[in-house]
C-alpha cells in the first residue's frame, strides 16, 4: 500500500505535468506509485559519472553515499542517505524537494533525469 505522502506527491507531479506540458513530471509520478520492490537505488559515484557541474538532477529512487562527487549539483530524489546528502552539500551542491524543483523548472527543461 502506498502511503499518503507519496500519493500527494504523485498528484502534485501529475498536475504540474498537465499544466506545464512537461512529460518529466508525469514520468516521476508513475515511478513514485510503483511498488517498493520496483524502487531503484544509485550510488553517488554513478551520479558523478553521469553529471557535470551545476546540473539539476532527478532520480526516482534512493541515492546512496558510496563514492564521492567533485562537482556541484542540485539533487532531487525520493530518498537519500545521510552520507550522500553530506557529500553533496560539502561540494557546494543542494538538495531540492519536488515542489521547489517544479516551481523553479516548471517545464522540466534543463533537468537531468537519471533512471
Amino acid at each position: 500500500m502506498t502511503n499518503q505522502i507519496v500519493i500527494q506527491m504523485a498528484k502534485e507531479l501529475k498536475k504540474a505535468s498537465s499544466s506545464h506540458k512537461a512529460q518529466i513530471w508525469a514520468k516521476l509520478a508513475n515511478y513514485a506509485l510503483k511498488p517498493s520492490v520496483a524502487k531503484r537505488s544509485i550510488n553517488l559515484y554513478k551520479i558523478a559519472q553521469l553529471t557535470k557541474e551545476n546540473d539539476i538532477v532527478v532520480f526516482p529512487g534512493k541515492v546512496l553515499g558510496t563514492g564521492k562527487i567533485s562537482h556541484k549539483i542540485t539533487l532531487c530524489s525520493f530518498s537519500i542517505s545521510d552520507s550522500a546528502a553530506t557529500k553533496i552539500i560539502e561540494t557546494g551542491g543542494k538538495l531540492s524537494s519536488f515542489s521547489d524543483l517544479i516551481k523553479n523548472n516548471p517545464t522540466g527543461k534543463g533537468v537531468v533525469f537519471l533512471g
